[in-house]
Formats: C-alpha cells, sequence, structure tokens
C-alpha cells in the first residue's frame, strides 16, 4: 500500500513538473488579441471598395489578418427592415399619415400603408415589405407634401 501511496505521489510530482515546461513555453508566445481572435473565424471580409486588409506575421510563424484601419463593417444581409418610426416619418411626408409619430404600426398606420400601396401601384397588404419601402424610403428624408388623389 505504501508503495502504491508513493508511486502516486510520484507521477503527480512528474506531471506538474511536465505542465510547468509547457508553461514556460507558453509564456515565450505573443499574448491573444482581440484582432487574432476574430481572425481565427475564417478570411476577413472587405467591401469592394475598400483596401485589403494587412497581414501581419507573429514569431509563432502564425498569420493573422488584420483589417485595414479605413475598412468598414458590413452591413447586415438580407433586404432592410425599417422601423416604425422610419415608416410612420416617411408615410407623414408623403402625406398618406396623419398621426403622431411614434414607433406604433397601428390601425392608423396600416391604412396608411395601404393607401400608400394603392396610389403607387404596389400590392396592397398593409405591410411594408422591400418593394413598398424601396418607394416609401424616398419620403422619408423630404419635407412633407400633400398628396394629390
Amino acid at each position: 500500500m505504501k508503495r502504491l501511496l508513493s508511486l502516486g505521489v510520484v507521477v503527480l510530482v512528474l506531471a506538474a513538473l511536465s505542465g510547468c515546461g509547457k508553461k514556460q513555453e507558453m509564456e515565450e508566445l505573443q499574448p491573444i488579441t482581440m484582432e487574432s481572435l476574430s481572425a481565427v473565424g475564417g478570411p476577413v471580409q472587405v467591401a469592394p471598395d475598400m483596401k485589403a486588409p494587412e497581414t501581419k506575421i507573429l514569431t509563432t510563424n502564425t498569420t493573422v489578418l488584420t483589417p485595414a484601419k479605413d475598412v468598414l463593417p458590413l452591413p447586415p444581409q438580407g433586404p432592410y427592415k425599417p422601423t416604425g418610426i422610419e415608416i410612420q416619418t416617411a408615410l407623414k411626408n408623403a402625406g398618406f399619415y396623419t398621426g403622431n409619430v411614434d414607433g406604433k404600426i397601428g390601425p392608423k398606420s396600416k391604412k396608411a400603408i395601404e393607401d400608400f400601396q394603392k396610389a403607387n401601384g404596389l400590392k396592397v397588404d398593409g405591410k411594408v415589405g422591400p418593394k413598398t419601402w424601396e418607394m416609401l424610403s424616398r419620403h422619408s428624408e423630404a419635407a412633407a407634401e400633400p398628396v394629390k388623389r
């Protein structure tokens, strides 16, 4: 029993010592930065009109891609989904909505959307999909104009 206990202690001491050697090796490596972590997942996407990412080589012979300073993040994929405030503001500017711009799409807003769709030859469903928003967004920054019906 004493031999077994002695053997166990020796194994634990050896395991601890071998772990310390790896720790010393790891301390020689450079610390990981957020930029290097973001590059681990795959290639960096760069917008077509932006500069290509710079490449830096660390002392561990690992190539890490870091984005150039003037690269902007890419917009979200898929069609743009406007907020309730954007929809109401555009409808108000187009002359179809007279209620308060509160961001809540209620019966007044829905009726205004349907009227706008009807006036612009769109499918009248009361929903602001990509086609409706494409036409409605033209009024999002315009001054309020009365609609001729």
